[in-house]
């Protein structure tokens, strides 16, 4: 008999609810979802309804919650009719409280052995009551194979029977940045579009991509160093305009501001020719960084130097200012001059030999 509780991970809601609806189809098998399935959403502070299927009118916040609760407690308590099992899933599971889950733990202690019960991540942490008492009970995880974006597209193209050449899968991997929840629609219209068995190039896949992707903030600093420009640009617009459902609004330019900062800021206290090896490093930057990025802030230091490293503090300071409205300066002009200044600083002093 499968287990009586699963516990779905995962922080890209599409490819979270990809696995969700992989596990539901498993457990049901052959019983009929319109009888056996009971879909319950809670709702965050300002969450939207509480039940799957709603016109969006139900109640949120606290009170949303507890009809949520409700309405779990009484599925979860409900003996199934004409199934074999009630499946009941709680979506956005992270949104309960720590007052919202009493009811939820006590009746884990004693669940009905024809209900299996499946609580999805999202909307926020869930309670350590909750969390405590899936692990007690052994609730079984299940959660994506991977979210990197370049495996979740080997995987999924394998899967559909698109075949990609590796510029084609490195064009998509790259635009897509860290959206790998998009991978799959973009390859149902590849699928869908392509003949059969035919390989897909760069010229391909480019009119199918549609608007880029979120990227790690680490991404504008790594080509700041090696002295890009362009690329550095590209970048910074879109960590300033892409949003993706983990991050649903784009960094502000101060956050850009204050990321870099703190990236120089780290470069300047190794700025020390004693210090000659990446454990010196860890060790200046208090033991708080991994030998990787304790390296590379080396490098860049002994690129930089100290005169280079004081003209990078110069236009971070003048930026600041800008970006205060020292001078009238649109902020997202502010910060195109700033990175175009910090890459063409490091090419100068040999952040493109490196």
């Amino acid at each position: 008999m499968s287990p009586a509780t699963y516990l779905v991970k995962g922080t890209d809601p599409s490819l979270r609810a990809r696995v969700v609806d992989e596990l539901v189809t498993e457990i049901l098998g052959s019983d009929d979802p319109t009888l056996a399935l009971e879909e319950i959403t809670i709702p965050g502070r300002a969450g939207a309804g509480a039940g799957a299927g709603d016109e969006g009118d139900a109640p949120a916040g606290a009170e949303g919650r507890d009809a949520a609760v409700a309405a779990v407690l009484n599925a979860a308590g409900s003996p199934p009719f004409m199934t074999e099992h009630r499946v009941v899933v709680v979506r956005d599971a992270g949104a309960l409280t720590a007052g919202d889950v009493d009811g939820i733990v006590r009746y884990l202690d004693d669940p009905l052995d024809t209900t299996i019960l499946v609580f999805v991540a999202g909307g926020g942490t869930m309670p350590p009551a909750l969390t405590k008492k899936l692990k007690e009970i052994k609730a079984q995880e299940r959660a994506p194979d991977s979210e990197k974006t370049d495996k979740v597209l080997i995987s999924t193209a394998h899967e559909a029977g698109v075949l990609l050449t590796a510029d084609a899968a490195k064009l998509i991997t790259s635009h897509l940045g860290d959206d790998a929840g998009r991978v799959a629609a973009i390859v149902d219209v590849l699928a869908a579009a392509a003949a059969p068995e035919a390989t897909l190039g760069v010229d391909d896949v480019r009119p199918y991509l549609g608007e880029a992707g979120a990227v790690p903030s680490y991404q504008l600093t790594n080509a700041i160093e090696a002295g890009d420009p362009a690329t550095a640009l590209e970048l910074l617009h879109r960590l300033l305009t892409v949003s993706t459902a983990q991050q649903p609004k784009p960094m502000h330019p101060l956050q850009v501001m204050g990321m870099l900062n703190g990236y120089y800021r780290r470069i300047l206290r190794l700025d020390d020719p004693a210090l000659r090896s990446p454990a010196d490093a860890v060790a200046a930057l208090g033991g708080k960084v991994k030998e990787y990025p304790a390296r590379k802030a080396l490098d860049q230091a002994r690129a930089l130097g100290s005169g280079g490293i004081r003209q990078a503090f110069d236009a971070l300071f003048q930026a600041d200012l800008d970006l205060k409205g020292a001078r009238g300066i649109p902020e997202q002009a502010v910060m195109e001059v700033l990175v175009v200044r910090l890459a063409r600083l490091s090419a100068r002093t040999g952040g493109r030999r490196r």
